[in-house]
């Protein structure tokens, strides 16, 4: 049975043809004469003008000088389906897009024909949504209702399901950045352990992405020469080897679950990098955690699995960013209506990040110990839009 296989079409691009592939001369072309903006003293409406020659060798110059810039002024709005969760997560850990993606705790994981899901995931997953779906009614019946519960159930359920899980996604980039993406799989497939099963997976998702991409006239040779030899941001080397530093920039390493950085990496401010652990643990949702015979069950389950890489699998994650900007994620994350994997470690990192600048005698020591107080809002520059009167969310000892 043949698997789902990777689909894409354009939603919107000014060079998108009648046909429903990409007009490239005429993307280029326009590129080109924006090219010629930094030093024509009579701007772009008389660029639109010159003779096509001077704009093709201003083209064939740009590409193969390195000089690429000019072709990020060309957007492109992708619609991406049936591609693996974690292709989504190299994609989105680029920074240079933006994406809607299909959201698991608000759809119910199903297989269907060709579907990359297994009986066995469908069934666990099935199973431990009707324990969850307990769990919760038990300590938060009063507080959620079924929607809600059902939702929740749905989120903590999918950390049993495969990595590799087909989703959709809007993904809109330039025409600079998915060449550059593509010439990084490239090297990725060229460059990947044959002996690792996971990575295995990863390049074949990665060859059908450029496959679809190929008929659609997209790429573009001298955007893919990748000649400063960058490659995919998402996978690091020796992470446990870093140390970490709080100051006015900051690096952390803690581990987490695949679904954790998956919803953490989208703050494309903040720089992300993960690698697996030499042994597989698996992440514990805080509802079961007090449950010995639960928390056996779990993961025994998770070890049924564990071959087809489940969202659980606890990974080593280094994030890296500027004091300010993770201040914001703060008031992204530190929510009731927030993963909870993702709260809890946005919350680990603050405390940790005040305790070491009160220990530098760091300036910034006064403006954090503004935000540990609990949820966003409590903060003293946040106004909560929908205050959820829940209050072990607010003080964040909710395990839901």
């Amino acid at each position: 049975m043949e698997k789902q296989r990777i689909q894409i079409d354009f939603l919107s691009s000014q060079f998108v043809k009648d046909d429903g592939t990409f007009d490239k001369d005429e993307a280029l072309k326009l590129c080109g004469k924006i090219a010629g903006v930094c030093y024509d003293k009579e701007g772009f409406h008389h660029l639109e003008n010159e003779p096509s020659e001077k704009t093709m060798r201003r083209i064939e110059r740009t590409l193969n000088n390195g000089h690429h810039s000019v072709y990020d002024h060309v957007s492109i709005i992708f619609n991406i389906q049936n591609i693996p969760k974690i292709l989504a997560m190299v994609l989105n850990n680029e920074n240079q897009y933006t994406t809607s993606e299909k959201s698991a705790r608000y759809t119910k994981v199903e297989r269907k024909e060709g579907s990359i899901i297994t009986p066995a995931e469908e069934r666990l997953y099935n199973k431990w949504i009707d324990i969850f779906k307990i769990k919760i009614t038990e300590q938060y019946g009063s507080i959620y209702n079924a929607s809600k519960i059902e939702k929740l159930a749905q989120e903590n359920a999918r950390y049993l399901v495969t990595v590799f899980m087909p989703t959709q996604m809007i993904y809109t980039t330039t025409l600079r950045q998915i060449n550059y993406i593509l010439s990084w799989m490239e090297e990725y497939i060229m460059s990947h352990d044959t002996h690792n099963p996971f990575e295995n997976k990863l390049s074949f998702a990665m060859d059908q992405f450029i496959n679809a991409l190929i008929p659609k006239n997209i790429l573009v040779a001298g955007l893919m020469k990748n000649e400063k030899n960058r490659y995919l941001s998402l996978f690091g080397q020796n992470l446990d080897s870093k140390q970490d530093i709080f100051s006015d920039v900051y690096s952390v390493t803690y581990k987490g679950s695949l679904a954790q950085l998956a919803q953490t990496q989208r703050h494309r401010t903040l720089d992300y990098q993960m690698e697996f652990l030499k042994e597989e643990e698996y992440f514990i949702p805080p509802i079961i955690a007090s449950d010995k015979t639960l928390v056996e069950e779990w993961l025994g389950d998770m070890n049924m699995v564990k071959g087809v890489t489940p969202q659980g699998t606890l990974v080593r994650i280094n994030e890296a960013g500027k004091y300010g900007d993770f201040i914001l994620k703060c008031k992204e994350r530190l929510c009731s209506g927030a993963q909870l994997e993702v709260m809890e470690q946005t919350r680990q990192t603050l405390l940790a990040y005040k305790k070491a600048l009160e220990s530098s005698c760091n300036s910034l020591a006064s403006d954090i110990e503004k935000y540990s107080h609990g949820a966003r809002c409590t903060f003293p520059n946040f106004t909560c839009p929908n205050d959820c009167g829940f209050k072990e969310g607010k003080t964040l000892v909710r395990k839901i």
